[in-house]
């Protein structure tokens, strides 16, 4: 693996940024910068029937008012179908991942197993089908950068994870892997609602012979009722128009301790500050709350 440093922030453009997606942002920034790193934005547009249309615009004028500025060009996974394709095709090919036809009401009916045998299946099937990653029964490993040493059970079939949906949409799986892969994203640094989603990736990163990046799983902001921020927890956008005070929030959220005399006013210069003090061992062990 590379030595040199580089990070990312992947938000989806359900909707604008709220105080939740900001600390991860912040997190995964400050990471980057006093490691003297990369910070790279990679808007993951890939299901465009949950995507206002001008989502991605407010997400990344967010950004800019908050004084986040990224390295290299935004990527847009949208127009990165041709890559998730080549490696659909290659997984199939290597009988590495297969066609599913069965439904969701099937898998849990039957304990997540295939009623349609679809592991077993060499042909391609007249009826819509997804693709899945084919599992072995397994213990993936890694040490979280937060969290400590971290095993996941992985159980074959039961868990084999959906690459691309009956829609013909990619999912999340499949293009957070061959996105990091492809730019070389040595660390990330997201919320502890997607760990359970490391073990399967590892097993991709083996598959694709990728090395696996550093992980650092943050605690999640949550509401009043211990609902993570979301779209779907109504959780209101960021005020642009106090990017300073924002940041202040969500360095203390981290865990951080900005003293009293940052002017609240100049996000720039809290963030030389947050940079030069950011402490990955101070970050809280448990989920934080959002402001009122």
């Amino acid at each position: 693996m590379t030595s040199i440093y580089r990070g990312r922030f992947a938000p989806s453009p359900t909707g604008p940024l709220h105080f939740g997606s900001l600390v991860t942002g912040l997190a995964s920034y400050l990471d980057a910068r006093s490691r003297g790193g990369s910070w790279l934005v990679r808007i993951e547009d890939l299901d465009p029937l949950r995507e206002p249309a001008d989502a991605s615009d407010r997400i990344l004028a967010s950004l800019e008012a908050h004084a986040l500025r990224w390295d290299e060009s935004v990527r847009f996974q949208s127009r990165r179908h041709d890559a998730y394709a080549d490696t659909i095709r290659q997984l199939l090919e290597q009988r590495v991942a297969y066609r599913c036809t069965c439904s969701r009401k099937e898998l849990a009916a039957n304990a997540g197993h295939h009623p349609n045998l679809c592991r077993e299946r060499t042909s391609v099937p007249s009826t819509p089908y997804a693709v899945r990653l084919r599992l072995d029964d397994s213990t993936v490993g890694w040490m979280d950068r937060h969290m400590g040493p971290q095993a996941q059970v992985l159980k074959a079939e039961r868990d084999d994870p959906v690459l691309q949906r009956k829609e013909g949409f990619y999912a999340y799986q499949l293009a957070v892997v061959v996105d990091d892969i492809d730019q070389g994203i040595t660390d990330i640094v997201r919320g502890s609602d997607l760990l359970d989603t490391t073990g399967a990736q590892i097993r991709l990163y083996d598959l694709l012979r990728a090395p696996q990046p550093h992980y650092l799983h943050i605690p999640v902001i949550v509401n009043a009722d211990g609902q993570k921020l979301s779209k779907q927890t109504h959780a209101p956008a960021l005020d642009d128009h106090r990017p300073g005070a924002n940041l202040l929030q969500a360095l203390r959220a981290l865990g951080q301790r900005p003293p009293d005399e940052l002017p609240a006013n100049e996000p720039d210069a809290i963030l030389e500050w947050a940079v030069a003090h950011w402490s990955p061992a101070d970050l809280p062990a448990d989920c934080g709350t959002a402001p009122a």
